[in-house]
This record gives structure tokens, sequence and C-alpha cells, in this order.
């Protein structure tokens, strides 16, 4: 798939709208707990500001509020975007008027505030064209092209829409797996919905060499339906019984797999890996994907991401060709299913 990104226009003394994904974790206190989200938006912005952009005004959304709601305020996203940039961040409510603010970047409030946004609102979204009078809309938030809202479909009825570097590469990294992987090529399967990760085992289970299943779906006895798929055979369980992580058995022989790879895609975890006691075989899976040279990596699901980076905090040396800001969207582009946010791009 060929986008249209920044790369294909000047953006010298224009001004941007620009599309994040900045739902970031947030702990009672509303700090920020993980800024993976906001980082990841860096090399865009970076680039947009070093060719000479004349305005930036970043919109998002955070959580599923109703209605307004201070603890779902992207403020503490605009502070922490100051400190990544080192400069400051205006920050500002959804636009009634022109949009007065005297910094070069400028993030407004969270965009679901508004019923609009969910609803696919083109006042909606016009109304923030109105006010901000961009010269180009800049499509950035990955992880929300799956869904038709006026900040991923209806906007472009209004702007010319260009993709940003991270769905660039989250683009170019999925396309590879799914139009031309090297070979040996392994799927890795977890998590405990089998309804959920059916579609991907039938979608890979023609180019794939290797499918593994591990997680709940396996303890819970998947049974598999080709000699190309493997279900873990052996269990770690607590005192009463449940199977909470693959065991010994099925690890070294995933290892063993998995060394051998040229391409892997890893999509939900192998175990209660929010507890260490049960977290051994996904942490194996995540070494040897990070350590081991030569194996173009896919990390794509929620859970495994956040597992994944979690862990990079005590292991700087690992390495991941793509660890996808996507849940959903990585899921259904995989699946090949159509993303209003691309589309809106591709128009």
């Amino acid at each position: 798939m060929r986008l249209k990104t920044i790369r294909d226009i000047d953006v010298k003394n224009k001004v941007i709208l620009m599309r994040a994904d900045y739902n970031v974790p947030l702990d009672e206190e509303q700090k920020i707990t993980s800024d993976l989200r906001i980082v990841t938006s860096l090399p865009t912005l970076q680039y947009l500001l070093d060719n000479g952009a004349k305005k930036i005004v970043i919109i998002s959304h955070l959580g599923r509020p109703e209605g307004e709601d201070e603890k779902l305020s992207l403020h503490p996203v605009a502070e922490r975007l100051g400190q990544l940039i080192k400069e400051k961040v205006g920050f500002a409510p959804l636009p009634k008027s022109p949009l007065v603010n005297q910094e070069r970047v400028v993030l407004l409030e969270n965009l679901r505030f508004d019923a609009g946004e969910e609803q696919n609102s083109e006042e909606f979204i016009k109304n923030i064209i109105d006010q901000v009078a961009p010269d180009f809309y800049v499509q950035d938030g990955f992880a929300v092209i799956h869904r038709a809202h006026a900040s991923t479909d209806a906007v472009a009825k209004f702007l010319p829409v260009y993709a940003g570097l991270l769905i660039e590469n989250e683009v170019e990294k999925l396309s590879q797996v799914t139009e031309d992987p090297e070979h040996p090529f392994v799927v890795v399967i977890g998590g405990s919905k089998v309804e959920d990760k059916q579609p991907l085992i039938d979608k890979f289970l023609t180019s794939a060499d290797k499918i593994i299943v591990g997680g709940k779906i396996a303890a819970d006895g998947y049974e598999a339906k080709s000699d190309k798929i493997y279900v873990a055979e052996d269990f770690d369980e607590n005192l009463a019984g449940e199977k909470l992580d693959i065991g010994p058995l099925a690890t070294v022989k995933i290892a063993e797999v998995l060394k051998d790879a040229k391409t892997v895609v890893w999509n939900g975890l192998l175990g209660k890996a929010e507890d260490p006691a049960y977290a051994t075989a996904s942490t194996v899976v995540a070494e040897i994907l990070g350590e081991t040279k030569g194996i173009n990596s896919v990390i794509c699901g929620g859970d495994t991401t956040g597992f994944v980076m979690e862990l990079l905090k005590g292991h700087a040396g690992l390495n991941y060709s793509l660890i996808s800001t996507g849940g959903g969207a990585a899921l259904e582009f995989l699946l090949g299913q159509d993303l209003p946010g691309l589309d809106a791009i591709s128009k």
C-alpha cells in the first residue's frame, strides 16, 4: 500500500492540523504512567517542525468520557509533549471561535468531550477546521484508523489528508508480513478469547510455516486443525489447579522454532503475565525476538505491546522491528479489513 505522506508535501509556512493518538494511561492523580504514544508521535511532529511548518495544531482523544471530564483532560499530555520537544506546547479547549495561541505547537482538548467525534459528525470536525484554518490534515493516529470517527473519516471531506511517519511505518511493517514475509514465518498467538484469535489463525494458515498457540486459548483445550499449528502441551498451574502459563516443555519447543525464524508476528500473551510468576513463557519469547539478529519481529495487541514495553525498561538491548501502537487497528489491518482512516488518506 502506497500512502500519501507528509514527505509528499511542502509544509514550509503552512498550518497543519494533526491527529495523534494520545490515549495514554493515567493514574488516579492524572499523571501519565506510560508516554509511549507521545514518544511515537515525535518523528512526525519533529519532521513538520524541522521543515518549517508555521503552526501545528494537534487533536486527540483520551479514554471514553461521557461529556467533559477533568479526569480525562489532555492537559498532562501537553505538558509532557513540551518536555519532549523542549518548547512550550499551547493547550486550548475545543475551539468555538478562531484559535488564538502564540505557541507554534498547540494541543486541543479531548475530542471525545464532544459527542460529534464518535458520531463522525461533519459539523463537528468542520468547526475545528474553520477555527484552525489549516492547509493540510496529517493523520498519525494509527490506533484509531479503524474507527469511522470525525477525526478519521469525515475530515477527508474538507481537507487533503496525508499520513504521518508513524502510520507510514506501521503500514509498511504490517504490509510486509501480510504480503511478502521472509521465511521461515512464525505466528505466535496467545490471549484468552478464541473467537478473537481464530480469524488471525485462519488468515495466516496458508502463508505461515508455523503457528504457535498458547495463553488461555491453549489452556482451555484449543484443537489444532493443521500440522502447521502447535498448541502448548504443558502448563504451569497455581494451587487451585488453574493453568496460568505454558509449561517448560512447550516453552523450550517454541524457543527452538523462534530461533530459526526470519519473520515473527506475535499477538497475545502466553500466560497471565501481569503476575511475574506466570510471565516466564512470554518473557522468553520477548527476549528471543529482541535478541536474535535477523528476525523481522512484529508485536501487536495492547496487552502484548504493553508487556514488551515494560520489559524494555529493564532490557534496553532488546530490539524489535515493530511494536504496534494500534491494538484493534493492527489486528484489522492484518485481517485485510477496511480501515476508514486509511481510506481517507488514500482518497
